[in-house]
């Protein structure tokens, strides 16, 4: 990408699939290929250039498909192969790219690799996992035995132990996902080779999950390194020693080389990177040296927690122009943004950082995607978020089907935690909140499946729904739309230079975006109360509309939720 050949991807808008809960075509109540295919004329109404499919391959489903079994096959949950190969057809007959979530950092424990690298210690491919025999001095099963004392995403320790063999494997998720080796030459070398497999079949690049953990800090002699101690737990961070670990950047190089030569300038390729700072991301996304074309990074996704997502605390706006602000600074001249509130693993926006009340539901719900999709930056939209759904009113932990949220449940009520607590943050932060089923409309179960789905529906969904905005000029729908042709019509909208405004005002943020001399000034509220916009930045009173996400209106005065992009 350079400044005269800008990248197609700059102008574009993702938008992620999470097939279990998108469209089920065959009313079993599970999301399915047939399902995005009903609704593909959905996604081109939309606007969109891009979408992220979750993952579809073979899975035992103990991380809802990303614990893979089979990178090569789709799971018979969500269809056939020749489904995929249609929607690939289907998608580019509209114009619209496809995006693979791929996950190679670590395979289901049912993949075949796995099952023959646990069959003996002799195997051929024992290597191709991490496996380790007790902490010295200690025996198998013992507590505290385990090769390091890294804590698990899932809850629990990295290790799990096979009996048959009396040694441990490593598991940075789930005891059923266990970790790859990239140690191993041949481990990259099947990595690539299924990867071109894809390519060739149609697809237009990977989202890679979790990336940056490929590389684990292994000593000479083969050993881990224990972390440091994690307060009110048994167990240690691990982060330090495969976050970024030492040899990451030149595995994604050898993948660009492998994988991508020749090819390049069609695919779009985006590295999960939790952890990853600004400095780190530049090195990621430089297209000199050939590794992604942008980051999935968590700092901002993180401002409204305590040191753990189940403690959440009240966001500061301070804080959150600070850190998009300071990203936008830093890929300026180097590198590419990742711009997202939304995706499977987070809740809703506008639960989270707007006004889910009926009074400001909808004009938080766009106002908060204005002041995203003005960044510079990818915008991605995850299912529902252009309908402005909302987190989910779960009565009970019966109602919940995510695994981290079950483990944290059992783990924190086993110490002593009082139930309903653990419930109110779950009810707040769990990643069921977006796994919930689109609404597509105000029928039993929102159009989602005849049968029963396996999640609980909604039930705003009698009111909030695509079939009832698709009619409605003002709705949430109808502001995406606008957004995503925005970013198509302006020039200024894909490449201009961000400046940050007013970067200590506790509501309002506020920021300008120029190229070429046009310069458009973006304005949003984001608070119940209004504020002296002529005062606070008078340059925006007679400045020309571009888009706004209320009508009409004191041109001085900014209202609750209002957002407003102005020529000037």
């Amino acid at each position: 990408m350079t400044p005269e050949q800008p990248a197609w991807w700059t102008r574009a808008v993702v938008y992620q699939v999470y097939p279990r809960s998108f469209q089920d075509s065959d009313g079993d109540g599970i999301g399915d290929l047939g399902g995005v295919l009903r609704r593909v004329d959905h996604l081109a109404d939309l606007g969109v250039g891009v979408v992220w499919l979750s993952p579809v391959y073979r899975s035992p489903m103990a991380d809802n498909g990303y614990d893979i079994s089979d990178y090569t096959d789709v799971d018979p949950l969500f269809g056939t192969l020749a489904q995929l190969d249609e929607l690939i057809a289907a998608l580019h007959a509209r114009g619209i790219r496809l995006l693979m979530d791929l996950v190679v950092n670590h395979t289901s424990d049912e993949h075949p690799w796995f099952v023959e690298s646990r069959a003996s210690p002799d195997s051929p491919k024992r290597d191709w996992y991490w496996w380790r025999p007790p902490r010295e001095g200690m025996a198998a099963g013992q507590p505290g035995a385990e090769p390091t004392n890294w804590h698990s995403f899932f809850s629990g320790p990295t290790w799990e132990l096979d009996e048959a063999s009396g040694e441990y494997y490593l598991h940075l998720f789930d005891r059923k996902q266990p970790d790859l080796n990239w140690e191993n030459r041949e481990v990259r070398q099947a990595v690539y080779a299924m990867m071109r497999w894809w390519l060739d079949r149609g697809v237009d690049g990977f989202r890679m999950d979790v990336i940056n953990m490929i590389s684990k800090a292994v000593g000479p002699d083969g050993s881990l390194p224990d972390g440091p101690p994690l307060p009110g737990l048994p167990h240690g961070d691990g982060t330090p020693h495969f976050l970024d670990g030492p040899r990451v950047h030149e595995y994604l190089q050898e993948m660009h080389r492998e994988v991508f030569t020749g090819r390049r300038e069609s695919l779009l390729l985006v590295g999960e990177m939790p952890g990853v700072t600004v400095e780190q991301a530049r090195l990621y996304t430089d297209p000199a040296r050939g590794e992604v074309d942008m980051v999935f990074q968590f700092e901002h996704v993180q401002l409204d927690v305590d040191g753990s997502k189940w403690r959440p605390r009240p966001l500061r706006m301070r804080d959150l122009k600070a850190s998009l602000g300071r990203w936008q600074a830093g890929l300026a001249d180097v590198g590419w943004n990742s711009l997202y509130w939304d995706n499977h693993d987070q809740p809703r926006a506008v639960s989270r950082f707007g006004d889910d009340s009926p009074r400001y539901r909808r004009d938080s719900a766009t106002c908060l995607a204005t002041l995203l999709h003005l960044h510079r930056g990818t915008p991605y939209v995850y299912q529902g978020e252009e309908l402005g759904m909302a987190n989910a009113p779960f009565g009970s932990i019966d109602d919940f089907r995510d695994v981290e949220s079950l483990g944290h449940f059992a783990q924190a009520t086993a110490h002593g935690e009082d139930p309903e607590q653990v419930l109110a943050a779950l009810r707040t932060m769990s990643r069921d909140n977006a796994r919930t089923p689109v609404q597509w409309d105000a029928s039993p179960h929102a159009g989602f499946t005849t049968g029963t789905p396996w999640i609980g529906v909604n039930p705003d969904h009698t009111e909030w729904n695509a079939e009832a905005q698709r009619r409605d000029p003002t709705s949430v729908l109808a502001h995406h739309r606008r957004l995503v042709a925005l970013r198509h019509d302006e020039p200024v909208v894909a490449l201009g230079d961000f400046t940050m405004l007013l970067p200590e005002h506790e509501e309002l943020y506020a920021f300008t975006r120029s190229l070429d001399g046009d310069t458009l000034l973006v304005v949003c509220n984001l608070g119940g109360q209004e504020h002296p916009l002529g005062e606070l930045l008078p340059q925006a009173v007679g400045a020309e509309p571009v888009l706004g996400n209320l009508p009409g209106g004191d041109p001085a005065v900014l209202r609750p939720w209002e957002a407003r992009v102005l020529r000037t």
